[in-house]
C-alpha cells in the first residue's frame, strides 16, 4: 500500500469513528423541530460561510425538495447565502458581519428556525444573525466544529463534531443534513402514505430525488 492509499484509508476511518460519536437523540431533536415548524407553515433559514455556505445551499434544496410527500405540509426554507447581490451590498455598504443579519431581520417571525452552520463557532456574521433570531423569538439550531465556539452557548439545539480537521467537520456537517432531510421524508411517508409498500415508497423517493 503506498502512503497516499494509507492516508486514504486513515481519513476514511477517522471518518467512522467520528460519525460514531454523533448525538443521535440530538439530532432527532432536529428532525422534530423541523417537522412541527412544516406543520404550523413556519419558515427555515439556512446560512454559513464557504465551504458551510455551499452546505447551507445544499440544506435548503433538499429540505425544500426532497421531503415532498404528497398531503404533506411543505417547507418554507431560505439558504441566506444565495442572495449575492444582496449579499454584497450589505458587505459593501454596512459590513460582512451584517450579511445574513440584515436579511433575516426583514423576513424572519416568532417560531421560524434559523440554523447557522460554523465549523469555528465564531463566524461573525452567523453569531449576528443569531442575535437577530433571539429578538424575534425564532428557534435556533447550530452545526459547528469540535470546539463549538461561541454558537454552541447562542443556540437551543446544537451538534458538534468531534474531529479538529475541518475538512471531516464539513464532510459531517453534509452528512447530518442528509441524514435529517432523509428521517423527514420517512416520517412524513408514514404519516401521509402509510399504506404504500415498500418498493412505492423507494420508488416515490427516487423521483424526489430526481
Amino acid at each position: 500500500m503506498t502512503k497516499t492509499m494509507q492516508h486514504i484509508s486513515t481519513y476514511f476511518t477517522e471518518i467512522q469513528d467520528v460519525v460514531a460519536q454523533l448525538p443521535v437523540e440530538t439530532i432527532n431533536q432536529i428532525v422534530n423541530i423541523l417537522l412541527e415548524s412544516a406543520s404550523a407553515g413556519r419558515k427555515v433559514f439556512i446560512f454559513g460561510n464557504g465551504g458551510s455556505a455551499s452546505t447551507a445551499s445544499h440544506f435548503a434544496c433538499d429540505l425544500s425538495k426532497n421531503t415532498m410527500v404528497e398531503g404533506a405540509p411543505r417547507f418554507r426554507v431560505i439558504a441566506l447565502n444565495d442572495n449575492i447581490p444582496l449579499i454584497t451590498a450589505w458587505a459593501n455598504d454596512t459590513a460582512y458581519d451584517n450579511i445574513f443579519a440584515a436579511q433575516l431581520s426583514a423576513f424572519v417571525e416568532p417560531g421560524d428556525v434559523v440554523i447557522g452552520i460554523s465549523c469555528s463557532g465564531n463566524s461573525g456574521n452567523v453569531l449576528n444573525a443569531m442575535q437577530v433570531a433571539h429578538q424575534y423569538d425564532a428557534l435556533t439550531i447550530g452545526f459547528t466544529g469540535d470546539k463549538g465556539g461561541q454558537l454552541k452557548d447562542m443556540v437551543d439545539v446544537c451538534v458538534t463534531v468531534p474531529t479538529p480537521r475541518i475538512e471531516q467537520q464539513e464532510d459531517i456537517h453534509l452528512m447530518l443534513e442528509h441524514c435529517i432531510c432523509a428521517n423527514i421524508r420517512e416520517r412524513l411517508l408514514q404519516e401521509y402514505a402509510p399504506t404504500l409498500t415498500w418498493e412505492s415508497k423507494v420508488r416515490k423517493s427516487a423521483m424526489v430525488e430526481g
